[in-house]
């Protein structure tokens, strides 16, 4: 299926030829500095879209910048997970243990296989709800939802997320693959099944689909800006959501994240006009995910 061109992209005025890219800055709210590295990349004019986890510690400063700051392009990051070793978070909408959502020190636990295996798909579902509900409830309106480390990809997870992107009409981040693609990108076979025939039914409701999943490694290496200027270079035709971890060099984040020093990377490139010319050398479309939600 993704052989065939988007449709979404002459919705929106482009040709089938064209490379879109949503620059988008994942795990807003998950610290001090990543709020403020958002804040600074949306004033600088290159990043175009960003989601909150609602779980986090910060969350509440970056639904004040937000509301600060309206046109912001901010989703919901829909949370299952608290990965780092001593700076964690929990479920908003429960501390029953029956969930499945807790780990046994009564936060979400580190990684996605634990709660894809053990979640209620009940109680994840109404976690989910009460992450959107939130951002409503502050005054916020969202311009889409994706998935934090990818945990809603599941059997059981996935026709929760959709539902709640219809009932919101809010674009969810799902991309345009077919099963063996599904497979291929770390899926089980039910699940790759089920997103298949997702696709299909989306697509078939107008619903607006990406095309490619690209994210800039977290893994620091010599020559990173290099690194990310040929990442986006190589973007193919079609809507990509590319994924940057943008935080400021503070100790907070050096505390927090061994990988702090690819993440303060994605800030300083992005703040950098070399690679915001880059961006237009290269013929780069760049949207956020508001130009999808107003197809909805």
């Amino acid at each position: 299926m993704s052989s065939i061109p988007n449709p979404v992209l002459k919705r929106l005025g482009l040709s089938d030829n064209d490379r879109v890219a949503i620059i988008h800055t994942d795990d807003i709210g998950m610290c001090q500095s990543n709020v403020e590295a958002y804040r600074d990349l949306w004033e600088a004019g290159i990043i175009s879209s960003g989601a909150i986890m609602y779980p986090c510690p910060w969350a509440n400063a970056a639904i004040d910048m937000v509301r600060n700051n309206p046109k912001m392009d901010m989703g919901v990051h829909l949370t299952l997970t608290s990965e780092w070793q001593f700076y964690r978070w929990g479920p908003i909408s429960t501390r029953d243990r029956r969930s499945g959502m807790m780990d046994e020190e009564g936060y979400f636990p580190h990684t996605s296989e634990e709660v894809q295996k053990n979640g209620k798909p009940a109680a994840v579902k109404n976690e989910l709800a009460a992450q959107i509900d939130r951002a409503f409830q502050s005054g916020l309106q969202p311009t889409h939802i994706d998935t934090h480390m990818g945990s809603v990809a599941a059997a059981k997870f996935m026709s929760a997320y959709i539902a709640l992107a219809k009932k919101h009409k809010l674009p969810p981040m799902i991309f345009r693959m077919d099963e063996a693609e599904w497979r291929a990108n770390g899926l089980d076979a039910l699940t790759a099944k089920l997103a298949a025939r997702l696709i299909h039914q989306l697509e078939d409701q107008k619903i607006p689909l990406l095309d490619h999943l690209v994210a800039l490694p977290l893994e620091w290496r010599e020559g990173y800006r290099e690194i990310t200027k040929k990442t986006l270079s190589d973007l193919e035709p079609g809507i990509t959501h590319f994924i940057i971890h943008p935080n400021k060099d503070t100790p907070e984040i050096r505390a927090i994240a061994p990988d702090w020093q690819s993440r303060v990377a994605n800030y300083e490139d992005f703040m950098s006009d070399e690679v915001r010319q880059h961006i237009r050398n290269i013929g780069l479309h760049v949207i956020g995910y508001r130009a999808l939600a107003e197809l909805m």
